[in-house]
C-alpha cells in the first residue's frame, strides 16, 4: 500500500507525536509497505529516506507548551506537490486541527484521509474559535483515531464527529533488551522530558527532591533533556545539588539504556497530556513509573494497578510515595512485573494491526463493509455520513 503520513511538528525537535509518527512509518515499512513521511524540518537536519522535508518551522504556543510548525504559501505549494507526485492509496494526517501542514494536507488531499488525534484539551478556547475554519477540511477525513480517550472527548466537545481509540505504540524489545549502565544503577530515580516546559513537572520534582533525600540520602536523580539546567536546580540547597545528574538530550538507545537502569521512573507532569508514551517505554524497559494521577496518566497505567499515581503537583505526596517505594524491594519487583505484562497491548504488533485495519476499511470503501455492520463500524470510525 502507498501510504503518504503528515506530521505537523518539526522532526528535529523530538516529541510524542514525532516519535510515533517514526514509529509508525518504520512499522509500516518492515511489513512491506510504500511510505512517505512529509514533517517541517530544519535545512540541516539529517532525515531518514522515508521522511520529506517542507521546510523549516517556527515556534507556535499550543497546548500549553511551543510547538514548531509549518504553515504559509510555500508550505502549501510543498503539500501540493507531495500529494501530487505520492499518489497515496491513503493519507494519514497527524493533528490535523493543528494549523500546520496536517491542516494544508486536509484542504489539498484527494482520496481517502485518515486523521489522529492527539491533542487532550477540553477548554480550548482556540480549537472552538477556530472550527468554522477547521471544518471544511476536517469533513474530508474519511476516518477519525484518537490515541486516547481525552483526546477523543477533546474532538468529539470541540470538533464534533467521533473516533477510534488506539494508543500511542512502542517498540517493547527496544527497551526490554536494552544493556543498563552501570553507573546509573544503585538508588536511582529518573526523568526524561523537557526542562524548560512546566507541565512536564520537573519543578514538582525538584520540590519533592529534598525530602526523598532527607529520608534517603545515597538516591540520585537523572534527568535527561534539553533546558536551563542551573535554573532547575536554583531552588535545591547547595548540598543537594550534587545529587542531580543532568544528562543532556540522550539518544534513543541511551533512553532505553536509562529506564532500564533506574530504581523508579518519575513523570510529575502536571497537564496537556493525552496519552503518556514515556510511560509505555518505561514499563516497556522494566522500569516502576510513579506518575501524577492525570487523566491519561491513570488511563495508560491501567488505573494506577500497572504503576502508582500521586495526586497532581502535590511535592509532598510524590516524595512519600517515592521514599516509600525505594524502600520496598518486593512492591518494585511487582510494578515491574504488572507494568511489563500491562505494556504489551501497546506494542506496535498490535497497534498497527489496528491502524492498517483502518487504512484497509478506508481504501476498500463503506460498501465494502457488509449491511448489517456497516453502521456500527462507520460510527466507531467517525466516518462523515455526506
Amino acid at each position: 500500500m502507498r501510504i503518504g503520513i503528515v506530521c505537523p511538528y518539526s522532526w528535529d525537535v523530538p516529541g510524542g507525536v514525532q516519535f510515533h509518527v517514526r514509529d509508525l512509518a518504520e512499522h509500516l515499512i518492515r511489513r512491506g509497505h510504500d511510505v512517505s513521511v512529509l514533517a517541517p524540518a530544519d535545512d540541516d537536519t539529517p532525515l531518514p529516506p522515508y521522511v520529506v522535508s517542507a521546510g523549516r518551522a517556527v515556534p507556535v504556543p499550543y497546548n500549553g507548551s511551543v510547538a514548531r510548525l509549518n504553515f504559509g504559501f510555500l508550505s502549501a505549494a510543498r503539500v501540493r506537490r507531495w500529494v501530487h507526485d505520492g499518489d497515496f492509496q491513503v493519507l494519514h494526517i497527524h493533528e490535523p486541527a493543528a494549523p500546520s501542514l496536517a491542516l494544508l494536507t486536509c484542504w489539498a488531499a484527494r482520496g481517502p484521509i485518515v486523521g489522529t488525534f492527539h491533542t487532550s484539551n477540553p477548554r480550548s478556547r482556540a480549537m472552538i474559535a477556530a472550527y468554522p475554519i477547521l471544518q471544511p477540511a476536517l469533513e474530508k477525513i474519511s476516518a477519525r483515531i484518537a490515541v486516547s480517550e481525552y483526546a477523543r472527548r477533546t474532538l468529539v466537545e470541540h470538533l464534533g464527529g467521533d473516533a477510534v481509540v488506539i494508543p500511542n505504540g512502542v517498540d517493547g524489545g527496544v527497551f526490554a533488551d536494552a544493556e543498563p549502565k552501570a553507573e546509573w544503577q544503585g538508588g536511582t530515580i529518573g526523568f526524561v522530558g523537557r526542562i524548560d516546559e512546566p507541565r512536564k513537572g520537573l519543578p514538582v520534582l525538584m520540590r519533592a527532591l529534598p525530602r526523598i533525600l532527607a529520608a534517603r540520602p545515597d538516591t540520585r536523580l537523572l534527568v535527561a533533556g534539553r533546558g536551563d539546567e542551573k535554573e532547575a536546580v536554583a531552588a535545591l540547597p547547595r548540598e543537594m545539588r550534587d545529587r542531580v545528574e543532568f544528562l543532556g538530550m540522550v539518544s534513543d538507545e541511551d533512553k532505553a539504556r536509562l529506564l532500564r537502569s533506574v530504581d523508579l521512573y518519575v513523570a510529575p507532569n502536571t497537564g496537556g497530556e493525552s496519552f503518556g508514551i514515556i510511560l509505555v517505554e518505561a514499563m516497556s524497559a522494566g522500569a516502576p513509573v510513579l506518575a501524577s494521577d492525570l487523566d491519561a496518566f491513570a488511563q495508560v497505567l491501567d488505573g494506577g494497578t500497572a504503576g502508582e499515581l500521586f495526586p497532581n503537583e502535590d511535592a509532598d505526596a510524590l516524595a512519600a510515595a517515592a521514599v516509600r517505594l525505594l524502600g520496598d524491594p518486593a512492591r518494585l519487583a511487582e510494578l515491574r512485573e504488572r507494568g511489563s505484562e500491562h505494556v504489551r497491548r501497546f506494542d506496535w504488533s498490535t497497534v498497527g494491526a489496528d491502524i492498517l485495519a483502518v487504512y484497509e476499511t478506508v481504501t476498500a470503501g463503506a460498501e465494502a463493509v457488509a449491511p448489517d455492520d456497516r453502521a456500527g463500524l462507520l460510527g466507531r470510525l467517525g466516518f462523515s455520513r455526506d
